[in-house]
């Protein structure tokens, strides 16, 4: 008698249980719970550690709000403790890869601009994402002003930022400082 069947049936099952969790994914189901008593314990188990290693909304707004008073403190080590061993810091045409990296550019930021002042405007968090908005001036040391209102997507994970991407418009109050 041959196992083939049998792995067969197994194959089957697991691919019509792929099926269901994508579909349950795609109609953003709020909670798996409903699927639970047709999944698998493993299958199950793995969800809820996938739950349990997420991070609660409070959580990802106060490391948002760490990552603004770490710039405006210029405390590049509080800055780039907040990202993973190989967080990806990225702004337009530049972009640093681990801790050491992110430090490193953020202490280069600091010497040459001594202050810095951030709003963040709004806070929208989508599962372990965050997009961020928020208006930032600084002054370098000759006392020029920059301003920029700022789009940032941050992707978390483990508690930690993988990725922070910025995006920069300088123009719009390059635009209001002509008028």
């Amino acid at each position: 008698m041959s196992d083939r069947p049998a792995g067969n049936l197994v194959r089957l099952i697991l691919r019509i249980l792929i099926v269901v969790v994508v579909v349950a994914a795609t109609l953003n189901f709020a909670s798996y719970s409903a699927l639970e008593n047709f999944i698998p314990a493993a299958i199950a188990n793995s969800l809820n550690r996938e739950r349990a290693e997420s991070m609660q909304p409070e959580e990802i707004r106060a490391t948002i709000e760490q990552a603004r008073e770490a710039w405006v403190k210029g405390d590049a080590e509080a800055f780039a403790s907040l990202f993973s061993p190989d967080g990806e810091f990225i702004v337009p045409g530049n972009r640093w890869v681990g801790r050491e990296a992110i430090r490193q550019v953020a202490t280069d930021f600091f010497a040459s601009h001594p202050s810095v002042r951030i709003d963040i405007k709004q806070i929208i968090i989508e599962g372990d994402r965050a997009a961020v908005e928020w208006y930032w001036e600084d002054k370098n040391q000759e006392g020029r002003l920059n301003r920029a209102d700022d789009a940032i997507l941050v992707d978390f994970q483990a508690g930690q930022i993988a990725r922070f991407r910025e995006y920069i418009d300088t123009a719009t109050w390059e635009d209001r400082d002509n008028l």
